[in-house]
């Protein structure tokens, strides 16, 4: 009987360093998990700020493409070129 009492012994030996051996394996890809999830966290975060810098951006170039439609701003383009209405006078000043 004592040998079977040490056969018993070393598989439940042995079975203990494998589960010891699996549980290390998970415990290492459980860190490495947590720790990517850390970047990609990060990486949301900014990817998150720099879209709301472009939908504001892209909200400014939609207000600006409806104003140079506009009447208003083809006579602010006209008169900085030098551009008048036929019945406009122009007064300048003298030197």
């Amino acid at each position: 009987m004592t040998r079977k009492r040490k056969k018993g012994k070393l598989v439940t030996l042995g079975i203990s360093l494998i589960v010891m051996f699996f549980t290390a394996i998970m415990w290492g890809q459980i860190k490495e998990s947590k720790s990517e999830l850390k970047e990609l966290k990060r990486q949301e975060e900014k990817l998150q700020t720099e879209m709301e810098v472009v939908q504001k951006e892209a909200e400014e170039l939609e207000e600006r493409r409806v104003y140079v439609q506009t009447k208003k701003y083809v006579e602010e383009i006209a008169k900085q070129i030098g551009f008048v209405y036929p019945d406009e006078i122009i007064y300048k000043p003298q030197n």
